[in-house]
């Protein structure tokens, strides 16, 4: 039995809780938490649609019932197609995190695969992500490789 699931909406908090010890390991993250009260009834109504565009995959913490020890959370997008992905769907990986007691136990990369397949079952072409220096690695052992990338971001 995998000890990777699919995240309910009774972990949300648990969710939004990783998302932050990922945030805050960021170069400029912003500690500040008083954002997780809005964002939870959305996360909740999101974690609650098994067949949406959204999924998240954690594994229970082992030696803290109640917790999260792991979590990988990504969407499916459809953008126009193109060569390499004619029908335009494509993954996005976001929000990876592990909590700092239960590190180098091979957790978050169990949650990947889990995401790579559901991210497959619905016909992504490509997966795309940002990855932090330390999670490097994993990623190119899944097969990930690095793209010079032009992105900008503009916040509204």
């Amino acid at each position: 039995m995998s000890l990777v699931r699919r995240a309910l909406p009774e972990d949300a908090e648990e969710v939004l809780r990783l998302r932050q010890v990922m945030i805050d390991a960021l170069p400029g993250g912003d500690a500040s938490m008083g954002w997780h009260a809005e964002a939870l009834p959305s996360l909740r109504e999101r974690l609650g649609e098994p067949d949406g565009d959204f999924a998240a995959f954690v594994v229970d913490h082992p030696d803290r019932p109640g917790a999260l020890a792991a979590l990988v959370v990504g969407t499916l997008d459809y953008r126009i197609g193109k060569a390499g992905n004619p029908h335009g769907l494509a993954g996005y990986v976001f929000s990876v995190a592990t909590d700092p007691g239960a590190r180098r136990r091979g957790y978050a990369r169990a949650c990947m695969d889990e995401l790579l397949a559901w991210f497959r079952e619905r016909g992504a072409g490509q997966v795309m992500l940002t990855a932090s220096p330390e999670a490097e690695p994993l990623y190119s052992d899944l097969g990930f490789v690095t793209k010079p990338d032009p992105t900008m971001i503009l916040k509204l």
